[in-house]
């Protein structure tokens, strides 16, 4: 598949069914984000891949209740780094934006393979952190939750994530986020 398919096919399903998790999945996903760009090489993105059943279930215990879903799926992998991992030139301060790329590559890489990798903001970061034996200095960035979609709608999605979920939600018009030289906020 070349970049511009995989862009395009990369959708964050709900319904998911179990996929094999070797050490060759996780190399090769880890692999696509250590190949993202970083400011200085510094590389700030931390990965844990959980895939053990018991670990799994504790995860499950730090989900929203909107993310029932994600008890289906086979691998979870948590996000996170600290500020002083990557640059910080004044009051910028680039960590947040490094692990963002790195977790853009490792999930087109997870589309490519047939995979859905989905990440979610609805967990508690405490939670996970405890769990996962993630020092407090560290910032959990996102889960992204990793399966095969699955040919039906499971029955544990919300009324609107089962709208969703065989359609492609709107995305926004270039209108709304795209400027030529200079910003025009016409909002």
């Amino acid at each position: 598949m070349d970049i511009a398919t995989v862009i395009r096919a990369r959708r964050a399903y709900r319904s998911l069914e179990p996929i094999p998790v070797t050490q060759i999945l996780i190399n090769d996903l880890a692999e696509s984000a250590q190949l993202a760009p970083s400011c200085f090489n510094n590389q700030p993105w931390r990965y844990i891949f959980v895939y053990d059943s018991v670990v799994l279930q504790q995860i499950h215990a730090a989900l929203s209740s909107g993310n029932e879903w994600a008890k289906e799926a086979s691998l979870i992998v948590a996000v996170f780094s600290k500020k002083d991992y990557d640059c910080r030139i004044g009051k910028r301060e680039y960590y947040l934006f490094d692990v963002g790329l790195a977790t853009g590559f490792l999930i087109l890489r997870a589309t490519a393979l047939g995979l859905v990798a989905h990440p979610i903001a609805g967990y508690s970061p405490s939670k996970v952190r405890e769990i996962l034996h993630i020092p407090d200095e560290m910032t959990v960035i996102t889960l992204v939750i990793i399966g095969k979609k699955s040919k039906t709608i499971h029955k544990n999605l919300s009324v609107k994530q089962q709208e969703v979920e065989n359609k492609r939600p709107l995305r926004n018009p270039f209108s709304a986020f795209v400027f030529h030289n200079r910003y025009n906020n016409s909002d």
